[in-house]
């Protein structure tokens, strides 16, 4: 039997013949200020400086990560690449979220990855998913986050069937200000915003998971999966230049399945509609046809959940050449049928920007409202909520 390869510690640096060293200590107390640096320059209520101090006082003890330090509990999910699993640090007694991507790729690449990987260990935010850290063992990398307890809203949706608008305007402010964070910050997009890429737990947190600091993971992962496609801007799908505007027409795409609870396009009809909420559905105050586009609905038999059937790449002609989804009229406020359609905006330079859309009058209204996010996901999600929750207003 060959022996287990030892894995590849995140924090690596190169030396001179090519080999790396080793730097495990990335957040030990000699950098305690460093810390405080961090919670200072964050503009944080006194709440998200205690969770967040909490988790880097945490993250500096869990060391170097090893395969054999770790005990799988369950499976949380599987796509992107790759699987996650609820996995317990034996050495720090801490429950992570491991997600392992396998990559038949040269060793060069994979430590590229690895330290391109590293700047995850920067991002610290109220909206950011926890990084403790990665490394490669036996052709897998492992990437190992904080463990958010809710999961992804996609699998809330699934139990939610719909979710509600009021808690989609906390989830609207934590994706934006996430957003703004990687760019202003770290200059960085997105490019996978989408329900299985926003975490909630029961302490009412929402926050962004596997945006893309590695261009080379991105371009090992390219050719395997596709569903993600679904989600990208007509700009991008077409092959030209995208920015953060894409992430936000992704964020907008988002909402519409969320409040509708199911992929928006091919968008629904008037039966459909009925079917959803419960009574007829117009698509104005005037009572227009609810479908602006010449093209006919897909046949097949609609999934559950889901809608018609579409091929990818029909799907995907559909994005680029036919009118963008919408909320449907009388069901949903004014400010927030506004909001999604300032996001779905075809031409990206005529598409609201991350400044234009906090500004916004949902986002204001949505700051303000008192909504126990928290005890509505614990409820959703048959989940134990701590002992003293707290509204979420922002």
């Amino acid at each position: 039997m060959a022996p287990k390869k030892r894995p590849v510690p995140l924090n690596i640096a190169p030396t001179g013949d090519g080999s790396s060293s080793i730097n495990t200590d990335v957040t030990s107390e000699a950098n305690s200020e460093a810390l405080k640096k961090i919670l200072e320059e964050l503009d944080l209520d006194d709440q998200q400086k205690k969770r967040l101090e909490a988790f880097l006082t945490q993250k500096a003890k869990v060391g170097e990560l090893k395969d054999d330090d770790f005990h799988r509990i369950c499976e949380l999910g599987a796509g992107n690449g790759g699987v996650v699993n609820k996995e317990c640090h034996k050495p720090s007694g801490i429950s992570m979220a491991r997600k392992l991507i396998h990559l038949e790729i040269k060793p060069a690449i994979r430590n590229q990855i690895i330290r391109e990987l590293q700047v995850l260990h920067e991002c610290n935010s109220p909206y950011i998913v926890g990084f403790y850290g990665a490394f490669y063992n036996d052709g897998e990398i492992s990437i190992c986050m904080e463990h958010m307890d809710g999961g992804s809203l996609d699998q809330v949706l699934k139990e939610a069937k719909r979710i509600p608008e009021e808690i989609l305007g906390k989830v609207s402010i934590a994706v934006l200000r996430g957003l703004a964070y990687l760019r202003e910050k770290h200059q960085i997009m997105h490019r996978d915003v989408k329900p299985s890429n926003i975490l909630v737990n029961s302490r009412g947190e929402i926050k962004l998971c596997d945006f893309g600091v590695s261009g080379q993971l991105i371009d090992s992962m390219a050719n395997s999966f596709v569903g993600t496609r679904s989600y990208m801007s007509p700009e991008r799908l077409q092959g030209t230049h995208y920015s953060v505007q894409s992430d936000v027409w992704s964020m907008g795409l988002s909402l519409v399945e969320l409040s509708i609870g199911r992929f928006p396009i091919p968008p629904p009809d008037a039966k459909e509609l009925e079917a959803i909420f419960g009574r007829p559905i117009l698509d104005n105050t005037e009572g227009e046809a609810l479908s602006t586009s010449p093209r006919p609905r897909p046949p097949g038999r609609p999934v559950s959940g889901h809608g018609p059937v579409m091929a990818i790449f029909e799907l995907l002609d559909y994005i680029v050449n036919e009118p963008p989804p919408k909320l449907p009229h009388g069901v949903f406020t004014s400010d927030f049928q506004d909001f999604v359609t300032k996001c779905l905006i075809k031409n990206p330079a005529d598409r609201a920007d991350l400044k234009m859309l906090m500004n916004h009058a949902f986002i204001k209204r949505s700051e303000a409202e008192e909504v126990d996010f928290a005890g509505w996901l614990c409820k959703t999600m048959g989940l134990n909520q701590p002992s003293t929750p707290t509204p979420t207003a922002d």
